[in-house]
């Protein structure tokens, strides 16, 4: 089986010492850190037709709606590779079970966040089932390093469960685009998004193909039409009230890429170079610092703040959402003949629903538009620290595969 690059515990590191600072910040002089990240960067200077956008453009927005579509770029690569490139691991029957595995904690996780939001009472200003959207997302960079120790190296189990954490990511922040905007959609602004990704792909995209000349392999080999596609992707998708997040996904289609999958985050690939390849290989020292930055912005949490929005949190989490998955991904094999990854045992599944139990880095963003905010948000921000200690439960209780 192959390697997983080493660079993605240096993610979990970065994430985890900014969460630390901030935490710490939060704690010790809440004031000072809330008025240094939430600092409005534009006043009075942008056009009248922005204002929406001026009023958010703070630190902690920079880093979750600009620095982070960078880092997701980063992941939605491989989950783009593994749907279309020979072997992916997304291809064809093998993307059922997967697929069926992120519906089904999708499904548990909304389905006891519900329940258990009716009959607790999470805050006088929530209204029945909000926040159903938070426990969608999950943590790819700490899934990871907790699937690492457990299952060690190579293993398919850890494969897996970076499939379907990476997908729950991505398609867990379109249904909050879509049902919980930070502010009104207004999708007609995607036309410039469709229109940056058509104009690379004429301009650059399509003359990476064996008939054409070495002049037109020169010109889709440069990167920098394909970056300034992937700024008036971003622009499209942030104007149309959508996670800025996804705003370079779009144009990940329009940049020519290897014949064949490697695997996600194989180290195989740092030896590869294509245009798609070259550009994830300039966002790895990036990557880490954002996720720092991101834990830094995102990532402070109140000690006092534990309350019964955090109960929910935790019950979405650990219970609706491991269960969900081992349920799912078995309807898969059973209705779907879903085959069944070479060298995973049944077990392995229980390891991965577990692990899939924590969240943070996406939730943290869904939090921020699909709550009310105040002390709401502030306690699912706890419950999802919190959830975070499944992960050495796991290694601890479930240990690694002999």
């Amino acid at each position: 089986m192959y390697r997983v690059s080493p660079f993605v515990r240096h993610f979990a590191r970065a994430l985890l010492g900014g969460l630390v600072i901030a935490t710490l910040c939060v704690n010790l002089s809440p004031a000072s850190y809330y008025d240094v990240i939430e600092w409005r960067l534009a006043r009075g200077w942008m056009p009248d037709s922005l204002s929406t956008v001026s009023a958010m453009l703070t630190p902690a927005w920079l880093v979750s709606e600009l620095l982070m579509a960078l880092f997701l770029f980063f992941v939605a690569k491989e989950l783009w590779e593994a749907l279309v490139l020979e072997r992916g691991a997304f291809s064809g029957k093998r993307a059922r079970l997967p697929a069926g595995a992120m519906i089904g904690s999708w499904a548990g996780a909304v389905l006891v966040w519900l329940l258990s939001s009716h009959f607790i009472e999470t805050a006088i200003e929530a209204t029945p089932g909000v926040g159903w959207q938070l426990p969608l997302g999950s943590d790819v960079v700490l899934c990871y390093v907790m699937g690492r120790l457990i299952f060690g190296p190579g293993h398919p189990g850890l494969h897996l469960l970076l499939l379907v954490t990476i997908a729950s990511d991505i398609f867990g922040l379109i249904v909050l685009g879509l049902t919980a905007p930070s502010y009104g959609l207004q999708l007609g602004w995607l036309v410039l998004s469709a229109l940056a990704v058509l104009g690379v792909w004429l301009l650059s995209g399509r003359f990476a193909v064996p008939r054409e000349t070495e002049v037109h392999h020169r010109r889709a080999a440069m990167l920098w039409p394909y970056w300034m596609a992937a700024g008036l992707s971003w622009l499209g998708v942030v104007l149309a009230g959508l996670p800025g997040a996804l705003g370079l996904l779009p144009v990940i289609p329009a940049i020519p890429h290897a014949s064949r999958a490697f695997g996600v985050f194989a180290e195989a690939e740092s030896f590869l170079h294509d245009p798609l390849n070259r550009m994830s290989h300039h966002l790895v020292r990036p990557a880490a610092a954002i996720l720092f930055l991101f834990g830094l912005t995102h990532g402070g949490i109140d000690l006092a703040a534990a309350g019964p929005t955090s109960l929910t949190v935790l019950a979405a989490l650990w219970l609706g959402k491991p269960v969900g998955l081992v349920l799912g991904a078995m309807a898969a094999v059973w209705l779907f003949a879903a085959p069944w990854p070479q060298g995973l045992r049944r077990s392995d599944l229980i390891r991965i629903a577990a692990i899939s139990g924590m969240g943070f880095v996406v939730p943290v963003l869904a939090a921020e538009t699909a709550l009310p905010g105040g002390g709401m948000a502030e306690a699912a921000r706890f419950g999802l620290a919190l959830s975070l200690v499944i992960g050495p439960v796991a290694w601890l209780v479930l240990g690694r595969r002999a």
